[in-house]
């Protein structure tokens, strides 16, 4: 039978995994409705105010899923893993309030503005309301990260009778690794918005939707996409730079490296066996790696059998989960490159703007609808499973947080979390096409729009 430990850890990654999908939504779309906003302040024009309406939909929609899987993942700090708020809960309490007491209370005191105030209050305070939510969506970002990233690269704290205590609060939220994934993330949900976005818009446009709200938001996803796709690669080769600098152990599995040595070759493709410590039908470029990670063929690169204990235990991450997840990141992110700057290629190629975008590019950005989700997955995995055996790096490891829960009771709790987050997760998407479907048909989403628009162009 699985043990308590294992089956803690997949429940907890499956509340997470969850739960993620919705911020990484609302970070980015908050400062996208902004941006329609202020073009339909700016111009006058009803397409900018028709997408804020329709987009701000799904904005409330995925706020609301976002805070129902977040309050049961933090209860679970308590029922499955005591040891974590024992030992670092100086420093993780604070982080996690500093969240809830300036961003969550931001987004949530305005939301209704946003959502119900088109007709009832003047138009700068509607916009100042997004402006707002959208601070707040990307406040609630930085704390966390800055959480998650002090359990990478932890400083700034001593430890006392086995308890961490908080001596520099500046270098724990600023701690080293801090900036390169809060900056990674911003851009994963840029990137996340974008294809939803574009994909959710190439869906009305083949089902014959010819609204000018859906081309602008079309393009604004296309050309969003476009522009940040090689930001986030620049981003996440510094970033990579950094978690070798501090983590080594996990670049060296991302790469299924597991010698340290010069001239090591950037494995493309690789079975790797963590029994026999070798990669299986290994396709490697020659030097990639050392060439990548240390700007030169002959660079030094660390490997897995450098992380050893004495007696045999790995004090490495599991390497097959890693190598993989790190792969699905960067191939899902190369597919985003390819479908955006060919679209926006053909667009101008065919003078027509993506009002005449082929219908097989269509077709791949519906495809592509949900990409966003799972790079950012495939990145968190990468990331948190990469961190094993720690929980907290170098301070706390995974197996001494645990509680002492039966497994069969978090084996039940865990199908009723799968089943539930199932359910919830088809009825989302299935009410996200829904709303496309009814905004094609001419259906209105809020009945006083018509009459809200006026009001607006003569209050701005």
């Amino acid at each position: 039978m699985i043990d308590t430990l294992l089956l803690s850890r997949i429940q907890f990654g499956a509340n997470i995994s969850f739960h993620i999908l919705f911020p990484t939504i609302t970070i980015a779309l908050g400062w996208v409705l902004l941006f329609f906003k202020l073009r339909f302040s700016a111009t006058g024009e009803e397409r900018w105010m028709e997408a804020y309406r329709f987009w701000v939909k799904v904005f409330a929609l995925s706020f609301a899923m976002g805070v129902v899987s977040g309050i049961t993942m933090s209860f679970q700090f308590g029922t499955n893993w005591p040891g974590f708020m024992g030992t670092v809960g100086n420093i993780a309490g604070p982080l996690l309030a500093y969240e809830i007491l300036t961003a969550f209370f931001l987004e949530a005191a305005f939301i209704g503005i946003m959502l119900f105030g088109f007709s009832r209050v003047p138009g700068w305070l509607h916009t100042l309301a997004t402006v707002l939510v959208a601070f707040g969506t990307t406040l609630s970002a930085f704390w966390i990260l800055a959480l998650n990233s002090w359990m990478h690269t932890p400083v700034g704290f001593e430890m006392r009778d086995g308890v961490a205590h908080a001596t520099d609060w500046l270098a724990i939220v600023f701690n080293p690794s801090m900036p390169y994934r809060l900056s990674h993330m911003l851009l994963a949900s840029g990137l996340t918005v974008a294809f939803l976005l574009a994909g959710v818009s190439a869906y009305r446009r083949l089902i014959g939707d010819e609204q000018p709200a859906t081309l602008v938001t079309l393009k604004t996803g296309l050309v969003l996409a476009a522009l940040l796709i090689p930001v986030q690669i620049f981003a996440g080769d510094l970033h990579g730079l950094n978690t070798l600098q501090h983590q080594p152990q996990k670049i060296a599995a991302m790469e299924g490296n597991w010698q340290t040595g010069p001239n090591k070759p950037l494995v493309l493709f690789a079975l790797p066996d963590s029994e026999a410590r070798e990669n299986h039908y290994e396709l490697a470029i020659p030097n990639g790696a050392s060439l990548i990670l240390k700007h030169s063929f002959d660079g030094v690169v660390p490997g897995l059998d450098d992380y050893v204990a004495d007696d045999g235990t790995p004090l490495h991450p599991p390497v097959s989960a890693v190598f993989w997840s790190f792969r699905i990141m960067v191939g899902t992110g190369l597919a985003m490159l390819a479908i955006s700057w060919a679209s926006l290629g053909f667009a101008w190629h065919r003078r027509r703007g993506v009002a005449g975008l082929h219908k097989l590019l269509l077709i791949g950005l519906v495809a592509m609808t949900f990409s966003g989700w799972l790079a950012t997955l495939a990145g968190w995995y990468t990331t948190e499973i990469g961190r094993q055996p720690w929980l907290v790096q170098g301070v706390l490891m995974t197996r001494d947080a645990i509680a002492d829960v039966p497994a069969p009771m978090v084996l039940a709790t865990l199908l009723t979390y799968l089943a539930t987050y199932a359910a919830l997760l088809l009825a989302y998407v299935g009410v996200l096409f829904y709303l496309a479907r009814k905004a094609t048909e001419g259906d209105r989403l809020m009945p006083e729009v018509s009459t809200s628009i006026t009001q607006l162009k003569t209050a701005e």
